[in-house]
This record gives structure tokens, C-alpha cells and sequence, in this order.
């Protein structure tokens, strides 16, 4: 039986042998509580420090302006309700129109409860109209926050976060960025692209699920969304992840050693040979983040194509496993004027490290044959 080639990586990654070993001490060994105050509660404290620096140190932050959190969507959640709740005189906020679900549903909550909410368009290839985005800043007086996301999960499409921050900076708006999908994989430094607020979650880099990060510059204005014991400098309560953080950590440390110019150049086959069977990539393909390839087939549907893939040993997403999904995922391809027909004859492929040339023929030459057999 053929192995699995696992092409899913935006979805989550499999946590790696090294980080559950690394874990696994601090579920076993060092499982003390970093409240306590006897020795192995000390313990875990020192390392969660640790921990916190290193984490800080890949974004150019201080290391008191790391807050742990259960993931992205929860931080998300956290930088758009807690920046409402510590500056309730201002009741607009911009994002752009192809933000994760985290970013959009809160957003919606926001609405419900009084504010303004401006949407701004991207062009065809998924980049943000940055003229129209300077519009809103000045015709709007009274923005809280632009939040914009680093790389898109669906078209892997990357944002120009230093001229958004420059742009935030010039009008006096705070800025959030999602970089869910970028932390770890490219360049972030907080101060130099004026990143007010930032995402980042352990389990797209090997990491386990279930542990992110909140980055809040010093000196920002929040309201906590969860209330009890006062951990994380009383901004998020709750007993720390101790074993999760650790993994965290050490994922940070594996992801760094990753080949990105090898996955990149298979990624580059794949678009090239998937084209040449009448696929259409979607998004931009110059500032696209190393491991994500979205094609569209007419007369196909991605769903389909996914199952009969999986059939054969290949995991791919169509982003439509269910209502929710399909919704984002409409959203995000209409947003970038993509008809109907290529919008539901979709799939995303996101590389992981241990793909191999050899990896990349089979699925293309199965996607190949799948076209062929399921095309309406």
C-alpha cells in the first residue's frame, strides 16, 4: 500500500517527534503548576519564560508583550473584543475582505453591538487595495483598528505588512495582523512594520494544537476576555499550557531548519504541471507564501477531487468539508473575482518538508487523471 503524502499543512502540521519528546517531560517530570511557588512549580515557570523569549525574539518584541493564549482564534477574538472593550470611544474598524473567519465573526459581533465595520477590497491576485485602505483612514476619524492578515490560509497569498503598518502609523490607528500562517516561515519584526498586535498559533509549524500567542505592544489598551486567576499579567487568565508552550518553543526552533527553497521549487512544478492540465492557479504568485498552490478546474468539483485523492493516498483541502468552511472559502475566491464554476472546482495544496520530487509526480499525475474521470 502506497504511503499517505500529507498536503493539508495549512490546515495543521504533524507535531514533530522532537517537540513531543520535548513535551512529554512536562506532562511526566516537570508538571508543576508555574503559579506555585515550591520547586517544580518554579520550575515551570523558568521554562515557560524561556520559552516566551524565544517566541518573542522571532517577531523583534519584548518579552513581556508575548501573552499565551489556546490559538489563533482566540487571540484574533482577543485583539478585535479587548481593543473594543479598553478604548470604547472609538467604534470603527477596517479589515481587509479576505481575513479568517476568526477576524470576520468577530467583527460581526462587533456590528451587532454598535460599530462601523469597513471591508477593503483585494485585487485579482488577492493583494489589499492599500489607496482605498488610506481612503477609509481618512474619511473615517474615529478608526480603533486596521487588521489585516499576514498570509491568506486560502490562496497563501502574502500581505505587505510594512506598508500597512507605515500607513496605520501615519493616521494614529492601531494595527492587528493574523499571521497565523506566516509566524515562523517569514520575516515578521513587529517594530519595523509597526505591528501593534499580532496572531500566531504553534500547530502550522509542527507544533501541538491547542497553544498561540497574543503580541500587545506595550503600552496598548486591552480588556481581558477571560476572568479568574490573573495569569499572563492579568490579561489572560487560566493555568498556563505548560507542556504546550514548551512544544511551541521548540517547533519555533525545527521550523527554522526547514528547506524552503526545496519546497519551493516542487511547489513551482506543481503550479507549472497542474496548469498544463487546464488548471488555473489562484492568487498571486510572486508574493505567495513557499508551500500553498490553489487551483481551480472547470467542470470539476473540488470536494470530488478531494475525496478521490484521499482514495488514493493524498491529503488535499477543498475548504469545503463543511458549511462554515465552504463559506470562508467563497468568500476569500469571490473576493478575488473568480467565477462560481472555478470557485467550486477548487483545491488548496500546502506543502510540507517531507515532500519529495518523486511525491510531487504521483499527485500530479494523479490530480491528472482525476480531472479527466470526474469532469461534469
Amino acid at each position: 500500500m502506497r504511503k499517505q503524502i500529507y498536503l493539508d499543512n495549512a490546515a495543521t502540521t504533524k507535531v514533530k517527534k522532537e517537540v513531543v519528546k520535548e513535551m512529554e517531560k512536562y506532562y511526566l517530570e516537570n508538571y508543576g503548576n508555574p503559579g506555585s511557588l515550591h520547586k517544580l512549580g518554579e520550575k515551570a515557570f523558568e521554562e515557560i519564560s524561556k520559552a516566551r523569549a524565544k517566541l518573542a525574539k522571532e517577531i523583534g518584541a519584548k518579552v513581556g508583550e508575548i501573552y499565551f493564549t489556546s490559538g489563533g482564534t482566540e487571540s484574533d477574538n482577543w485583539a478585535l473584543l479587548g481593543l473594543a472593550g479598553g478604548n470604547p470611544n472609538k467604534k470603527t474598524i477596517i479589515a481587509s475582505s479576505i481575513e479568517h473567519p476568526a477576524v470576520m465573526e468577530a467583527c460581526g459581533y462587533l456590528f451587532n453591538q454598535g460599530f462601523k465595520i469597513i471591508k477593503i477590497k483585494v485585487n485579482n491576485e488577492g493583494i489589499i487595495d492599500i489607496d482605498e485602505l488610506e481612503r477609509e483612514l481618512i474619511k473615517n476619524k474615529d478608526v480603533l483598528l486596521v487588521s489585516v492578515m499576514h498570509v491568506n490560509n486560502i490562496i497563501g497569498v502574502i500581505q505587505d505588512l510594512e506598508e500597512i503598518g507605515a500607513l496605520c502609523k501615519k493616521h494614529g490607528v492601531l494595527f492587528h495582523t493574523d499571521a497565523v500562517q506566516g509566524f515562523g516561515k517569514l520575516e515578521i519584526d513587529v517594530k519595523k512594520m509597526n505591528i501593534d498586535l499580532l496572531s500566531a498559533t504553534a500547530h502550522k509549524i509542527g507544533g501541538p494544537k491547542g497553544i498561540g500567542f497574543l503580541y500587545i505592544k506595550e503600552g496598548i489598551k486591552i480588556s481581558p476576555l477571560i476572568y479568574g486567576g490573573g495569569q499572563e499579567r492579568g490579561l489572560r487568565s487560566g493555568t498556563e499550557n505548560v507542556p504546550g508552550i514548551i512544544g511551541f518553543a521548540k517547533a519555533l526552533e525545527l521550523q527554522k531548519k526547514v528547506n524552503k527553497k526545496k519546497i519551493e521549487k516542487i511547489r513551482d512544478k506543481i503550479m507549472i504541471s497542474l496548469e498544463k492540465i487546464g488548471g488555473k492557479i489562484n492568487g498571486s504568485r510572486k508574493r505567495r507564501i513557499w508551500n500553498n498552490v490553489h487551483a481551480s478546474f472547470s467542470g470539476v468539483l473540488g470536494e470530488n477531487l478531494v475525496v478521490y485523492l484521499s482514495e488514493r493516498g493524498i491529503c488535499v483541502s477543498a475548504g469545503s468539508a463543511c458549511d462554515s468552511k465552504k463559506k470562508s472559502e467563497d468568500r476569500v475566491l469571490k473576493a478575488i473575482g473568480l467565477p462560481r464554476e472555478l470557485q467550486e472546482g477548487s483545491i488548496r495544496i500546502t506543502l510540507g518538508e517531507d515532500i519529495s520530487k518523486k511525491d510531487a509526480d504521483y499527485v500530479i499525475g494523479e490530480i491528472g487523471k482525476a480531472v479527466g474521470k470526474l469532469r461534469i
